[in-house]
């Protein structure tokens, strides 16, 4: 009998630990289910949040920290969160509805293909609602000098960093070359790689040309734009716009000002918005407060990366076909009322 509970309370501290486990490796220390009470937009209890963000050098790292912090500013320590360095918007997403993370960037049309249950995740629509709408990314595509590709078609044979598995990069890389009528599986050597792995290969001549999707400035591009100077060059890519627009109508021509990174001139490109989800039934006080924390410290997220002066109440409702969650809509409306 004694050693029945002796086995017991093994077991039960057992539990015990794992939950703690879980609660400080990402996951909240709540359950997050949504009751359908009135929004209070106040958290009651001591909550863990972790933020997927993407690639340590790229726009979403720099971000998802600075957020992070602030998260835990605006609440007075009562909601700690932390981010994470991922692999972006497909791994973010299925990890999100996985419950390892609360909150999660991604871009729109990666987001879109998940509520619509299309591409990445064929046949199995994901239950995730938007935060907000954030930032922008804009697609870019660098070719070394020596590589001789002066089009998406030149890419043919070449080594070719199509970003991380699962990201939000490789899904529009992919997009791109199979809208130049290449097969992105035969016709590159197509090397999979974080952004940092990536500026590494340009910089030694091992890789031919990158695609990557982020903010601006990416801290990895400054990079690779200031060491290699005059051995790369930005790709245009608009002449495909056309065909993305066909698989999905959030991709749109924009702009890469010249002094994003001190170039002679501005580059246009094709561009696409960001934004930040949780999953469905995340409790909607939370969702308020991580809503409202992103807007009133926005001064302090610019500090860390100047794509954060995109943030506005007058673009944050804009993430169709991803629905706002209701802790975002509450947090909207009362931000709005002023």
């Amino acid at each position: 009998m004694k050693r029945a509970r002796t086995a017991v309370a093994a077991l039960a501290a057992a539990g015990m630990l794992l939950a703690g486990v879980a609660g400080c490796g990402g996951r909240r220390n709540q359950a997050s289910t949504d009751t359908g009470e009135e929004v209070s937009c106040e958290v009651a209890t001591e909550t863990r949040v972790g933020i997927a963000t993407g690639n340590s050098t790229g726009v979403y790292f720099a971000l998802g920290n600075a957020y992070a912090e602030q998260i835990s500013e605006a609440s007075g320590g009562k909601v700690k969160a932390t981010a994470a360095e991922t692999g972006a918007s497909v791994q973010n997403i299925q990890q999100l509805v996985a419950g390892t993370y609360s909150v999660a960037f991604s871009l729109a049309d990666t987001a879109a293909d998940a509520v619509q249950g299309k591409a990445s995740f064929d046949g199995k629509p994901q239950p995730v609602r938007a935060l907000s709408r954030i930032h922008t990314n804009f697609t870019q595509v660098i070719v070394r000098n020596g590589a001789n590709i002066t089009t998406m078609a030149d890419m043919r044979g070449k080594r070719v960093s199509t970003g991380s598995p699962k990201s939000g990069t490789e899904v529009i890389a992919n997009r791109l070359l199979q809208a130049a009528g290449l097969d992105p599986a035969k016709d590159i050597k197509a090397q999979r790689l974080d952004l940092t792995k990536t500026v590494d290969g340009m910089k030694d001549g091992t890789i031919d040309a990158l695609f990557w999707s982020g903010g601006l400035p990416t801290p990895g591009i400054t990079d690779l734009l200031t060491t290699a100077k005059g051995q790369v060059s930005f790709l245009d890519i608009t002449p495909l716009l056309p065909v993305l627009k066909n698989i999905n109508p959030v991709y749109e021509e924009g702009v890469i000002p010249a002094s994003a990174y001190g170039m002679s001139g501005d580059l246009k490109t094709i561009v696409v918005p960001n934004v930040l989800l949780v999953k469905e039934d995340l409790d909607p006080n939370l969702v308020c407060v991580l809503t409202k924390a992103l807007f009133q410290r926005k001064p302090q997220l610019e500090q860390a990366n100047a794509a954060a002066r995109e943030l506005s109440l007058a673009t944050a409702r804009k993430t169709g076909p991803i629905q706002l969650h209701r802790g975002a809509v509450a947090a909207l409306d009362d931000l709005a009322a002023g």
